[in-house]
């Protein structure tokens, strides 16, 4: 019997920017391991009978280890015909989607990989920010902000590109990423802004500058999942 194991991403968190192919993917699978960000809608679309298992991790709140997670994958891949493996956003953007691909691919196992929509880049749009725009940025970099502890970040370079940043899983580190930029010198009074729960019906947009992004933060009770952008393109299209 021929089996296949699939990493599919979910998109920013709206059931309506899924992919087709993750759809179908949902509609034709045995059994489906899911992470905390997926819409949970889509679970509804599954054929009858099939199988799910919840292996999300948020900050603070894991079900499973990584490597545990990637353990049950690899069972599952032998186990069942059609393994779908669902992620929030795009698998391979700090998703730790290559960390099991490599784990199933040791163990004999090429999974296919059907990509999502970035939060990295379809939060800010769903806030009409754009993340490049003629004359005020060529550029943009895209980092997490999760582990800032011995970051190997370059700030000093980070902070001279004349271009956007987008911090991903930054939130809880907004003070640490602003004093370091400014530090770096980056303008205080750069833009940023918070994107919470982007796609969603509880989505927000706060903006505020690098200087008070800290104080903002505290003052607006700025919550997980959301990104930040740091840039000119904040302010562009207000």
């Amino acid at each position: 019997m021929e089996r296949k194991t699939v990493l599919a991403g979910t998109g920013p968190g709206d059931i309506e920017l899924v992919t087709i192919k993750t759809l179908n993917a949902v509609k034709e699978a045995d059994i489906i391991l899911y992470d905390a960000l997926i819409p949970k809608e889509l679970l509804d679309y599954k054929k009858p009978g099939a199988e799910q298992i919840f292996v999300g991790k948020r900050a603070g709140k894991h079900s499973m280890k990584q490597e545990e997670i990637n353990e049950l994958l690899l069972e599952c891949s032998r186990k069942y015909k059609y393994t779908l493996r669902l992620k929030g956003g795009d698998p391979f953007v700090f998703g730790r989607g290559g960390e099991e691909f490599l784990y199933l691919k040791e163990h004999g196992i090429t999974p296919l990989v059907f990509p999502g929509l970035s939060s990295s880049t379809s939060a800010p749009l769903l806030s009409n920010i754009p993340i490049t725009h003629r004359g005020v940025s060529t550029s943009f970099t895209v980092l997490t902000g999760h582990e800032m502890a011995g970051s190997t970040v370059d700030f000093d370079a980070l902070a001279k590109l004349n271009g956007t940043i987008i911090v991903l899983m930054g939130i809880g580190n907004t003070e640490i990423i602003s004093e370091k930029l400014m530090n770096a010198g980056k303008s205080k009074n750069t833009p940023v802004a918070f994107i919470e729960k982007a796609s969603t019906k509880d989505q927000r947009l706060t903006i505020t500058t690098l200087e008070n992004a800290y104080k903002t933060k505290i003052e607006k009770d700025i919550q997980t999942p959301g990104i930040i952008v740091i840039g000119d393109v904040v302010n562009v299209l207000r």
